[in-house]
């Protein structure tokens, strides 16, 4: 038996096919080559059209079928990963009334700022480990204020993972992970959060029964397999949100243990067994995938909405007057003929949406002490990069005081991490080893799928997961970096 995991993410849908006896990838697809359309009618909002997502995990799967057919006909159970924190609001039949609001969409930072104050935030802390801030429930209000008879039509309040499971499965569930990172999980009374329905004036029937992240989640639809490529009888075995599920792909599931991902986004992902918060709540706490009454595992995840895409805004300005976008590996050349700190150039990386790190504020992106004479394309990226990497130190020192302080991270050798030059410069200002794991995402889901059916256990996976290899960081360079560092966040620490 083989194992098949879907990544539901905002730019590609992507698709892993994993072998059931060695748990080592068989071959990957992606679809579309290009990223997704995201809708923006407003500055700040961001959505997409649900049938997006399916249109493009069909191909995935189809491609993988094409490429592989012998082990695709073999898949017995498939695994869900998915983008967070974002919205779709269906009928009974599963049709979405509306675009997806997305997890990068910031309308609703006003709403859940007043239910943090009202509700009381020591409340809302000690009991969500999270202020509602700009998460899901937050915006099921912000539908219900401003279309509410799309709000009175709607007959399901589901996360993306939600909705393609259903779309398989036809069963319609959440997750109790999936119902923290709505901001919809009490962990005190470890149930939902009925004082939240309650304030905010939910209809409790728009969130479906929750299951746990492992475990049966149901058979894909006979139909729906047809339209697949796969055989009859496949089983849902797991579903989570993507950073979780990138946690659990490098093996960090116990308490100490700290992941980073630099894709779209930048995040830094550490267990904790303590329901502990930031006070400010500038990083989120959320049940992690093998949280339970029993056993608590937090995730304490910080994020920075704009890492690749602020690189890939360099990458076309460099490029501007209509030339050929060079390759990143020619940016990241670029960038290492220029000394560390950029002859005193700083990037901000804060262009991508209200930022949880700064209390939600939404102040954009720039280049600080910019100088005409010296500066050159070279500076920038490499000053773009600096800037990436002080923004996910800056919440990795939030986690520090929380009493979560790595001495180790590790990261898929993948997007921002495929470059040489940033995983010294990340080792070097963090002051910790980098730990490279030769996984990803989908990986991640498929393997999960095969756990929540019990083809394999947890150890059976761990075993497998090796680093390829550690980056240590530099003492001197690191000195150098911490200097720069205090200048850097001087502009933008709220402590």
């Amino acid at each position: 038996m083989n194992f098949l995991g879907i990544d539901i993410g905002s730019s590609s849908i992507k698709a892993a096919l994993v072998k059931g006896d060695t748990l080592q990838p068989i071959g990957y697809a992606k679809s579309p080559e290009q990223e997704m359309d995201m809708i923006a009618h407003r500055a700040g909002w961001a959505e997409q059209d649900p049938e997006i997502w399916w249109k493009n995990l069909v191909v995935a799967c189809q491609s993988l079928k094409h490429q592989f057919p012998a082990e695709y006909a073999r898949v017995g159970t498939v695994g869900i990963s998915y983008q967070m924190h974002g919205l779709v609001l269906t009928d009974m039949k599963l049709m979405p009334l509306r675009p997806a609001i997305i997890w990068c969409d910031s309308r609703a930072v006003a709403i859940g700022e007043k239910a943090f104050h009202e509700l009381g935030n020591e409340n809302c802390l000690s009991h969500f480990l999270n202020s509602p801030g700009n998460f899901t429930a937050s915006k099921l209000r912000w539908v219900q204020e401003n279309e509410p008879s799309l709000y009175f039509q709607a007959r399901y309040a589901l996360l993306p993972g939600d909705y393609i499971a259903a779309r398989l499965t036809g069963e319609v569930h959440t997750t109790f992970t999936g119902l923290s990172e709505a901001i919809l999980w009490d962990f005190i009374n470890n149930k939902p959060a009925h004082s939240l329905f309650t304030y905010f004036d939910f209809n409790e029937d728009l969130f479906p029964k929750a299951v746990g992240s492992f475990g049966d989640q149901g058979s894909v639809l006979d139909e729906v397999a047809t339209e697949l490529g796969l055989p009859a009888g496949v089983k849902l075995g797991y579903r989570a949100g993507d950073q979780p599920n990138n946690a659990f792909s490098l093996g960090v599931m116990e308490p100490g243990q700290v992941g980073a991902n630099a894709g779209t986004s930048g995040v830094i992902y550490g267990i904790n067994d303590k329901l502990t918060y930031d006070s400010m709540s500038r990083v989120n706490s959320f049940a992690h995938v093998n949280h339970s009454a029993d056993q608590t595992r937090i995730g304490v995840l910080s994020c920075l909405n704009g890492t690749g895409v602020f690189y890939s805004w360099v990458r076309k300005l460099v490029a501007s007057g209509g030339g050929v976008l060079p390759d990143y590996s020619v940016l990241n050349d670029m960038a290492a003929t220029i000394h560390p700190g950029s002859d005193h150039l700083k990037a901000y990386p804060f262009g991508n949406g209200a930022e949880r790190l700064l209390l939600n504020q939404n102040p954009g992106g720039s280049f600080s002490g910019l100088n005409f004479n010296i500066h050159t394309p070279a500076h920038l990226v490499r000053a773009t990069l600096e800037g990436i990497v002080f923004a996910m130190y800056y919440g990795m020192e939030i986690m520090s005081e929380m009493g979560m302080a790595p001495r180790s991270v590790r990261a898929a050798e993948s997007n921002l991490f495929l470059s040489p030059l940033f995983r010294q410069m990340f080792a070097d200002v963090t002051g910790a080893e980098l730990q490279l794991v030769q996984t990803n995402g989908s990986l991640g889901a498929a393997i999960g799928g095969a756990i929540g059916q019990g083809h394999i256990n947890q150890a059976d996976w761990l075993s497998k997961l090796n680093t390829q290899y550690s980056i240590q960081p530099d003492t001197k360079r690191s000195q150098w970096y911490g200097d720069l560092y205090q200048n850097w966040k001087a502009r933008i620490d709220l402590r």
